[in-house]
């Protein structure tokens, strides 16, 4: 354990209180793994968190309390024991003294892995040997660990998928017996979890699962026959068909473009110059167009706006003695197509005798 870690948990400790590390950082500490986000938990409050640490930052709705130093990133969460669930999200807890309490809320046995301030582990539910079997378990009933929070059978997929881990046999049995269980999660819950998945390294494993399970309708999106794997999410988005499912501006706009340039089936000086290079080289994944090819199409563009052009519409104007207009519009249009496709050199002298030959 870095010593950094250990500052935190003996400022805790030293004030009379429990304090572990747990889940994803001592998960990924066992599988070797180097991780920068440390979760804590404690028997602590919030407000005597807050009073150990000097600090004053908000706390979220579980009393989750976060801050970070050069290096890690915390989260300190009190135990507590989730009582009642609404739209299949806990609702209602209550803050704990009872360390066993908060271990049996945790959704799978690999997340459920503390160590002490001296590295030993603390392994309730045997997550140790899940993770030596590299298998996905829950804790405790899977009837009521996933009708309480579905959003858990898209995590178990996530972890599988991120992890490159199977899920437990009695898990896929359960997911593909209730799979009905994922329409009663909002498309923001969803989405946030397919957008993991989506953009890990191993989102292959994932996507494969959400086909095995059958869970593309309960899901409401539809994968295309062959789903060509890219290194952004939204290349992937771009080949689900799906109308239920709120993006942002900018990630409709990526993922719109992704689809036209895939459509249109090449990637040229017209493509990039319409879209920019970052669509295009997501799109050149799916079409199979290697990315250092795009980026040095790219960079030798002749243009890359209206404004590189070295003749502009006050100077149609002036040349053509015609009135601001559509007409302009659509000389200018013309000379960037051409200059584009390579039939025309960007020079004002050249600019100027095409334009007389064809537009006069």
């Amino acid at each position: 354990m870095n010593s950094k870690i250990e500052i935190v948990l003996k400022k805790l400790i030293d004030s009379g209180y429990d304090a572990y590390v747990v889940g994803g950082y001592v998960r990924d500490f066992l599988l070797g793994k180097e991780s920068y986000d440390v979760d804590i938990t404690t028997n602590a409050k919030p407000v005597d968190i807050m009073n150990i640490f000097k600090i004053n930052t908000s706390i979220d709705c579980f009393g989750k309390i976060s801050f970070k130093d050069s290096y890690y990133n915390y989260d300190i969460m009190p135990y507590r024991e989730e009582l009642k669930y609404d739209n299949r999200r806990p609702i209602d807890f209550k803050f704990t003294s009872d360390f066993d309490k908060d271990c049996v809320r945790r959704d799978f046995t690999i997340n459920a892995l503390y160590m002490d301030i001296d590295g030993n582990i603390i392994d309730p539910f045997n997550g140790k040997s899940d993770l030596e079997s590299k298998t996905i378990k829950i804790i405790g009933d899977i009837n009521t660990k996933l009708t309480d929070d579905p959003l858990r059978i898209l995590r178990a997929i996530r972890f599988a998928s991120i992890l490159n881990f199977n899920l437990d046999d009695e898990l896929k049995n359960y997911i593909k017996n209730n799979k009905y269980l994922l329409t009663t999660l909002s498309y923001d819950r969803r989405k946030l979890e397919l957008d993991k998945i989506f953009k890990n390294e191993n989102k292959n494993i994932g996507i494969n699962l959400i086909k095995e399970l059958d869970l593309e309708s309960s899901l409401d999106i539809k994968f295309n026959s062959e789903i060509k794997y890219t290194i952004s999410s939204k290349g992937i988005w771009a080949q689900v068909e799906t109308d239920k499912y709120n993006f942002t501006k900018q990630e409709k706009s990526l993922i719109d473009a992704i689809r036209k340039i895939v459509e249109y089936g090449i990637i040229d000086n017209v493509v990039l110059y319409a879209y920019g290079l970052y669509p295009c080289v997501i799109a050149g994944e799916i079409l199979g167009i290697n990315e250092a090819h795009v980026s040095n199409l790219y960079s030798f563009l002749p243009i890359y706006t209206k404004n590189d052009i070295n003749y502009s519409g006050d100077d149609i104007i002036d040349l053509l003695k015609i009135e601001p207009g559509i007409k302009v519009k659509r000389i200018i249009s013309d000379i960037e197509l051409n200059i584009l496709n390579g039939d025309l050199e960007n020079k004002r002298e050249l600019i100027e005798d095409y334009i007389l030959k064809n537009w006069k």
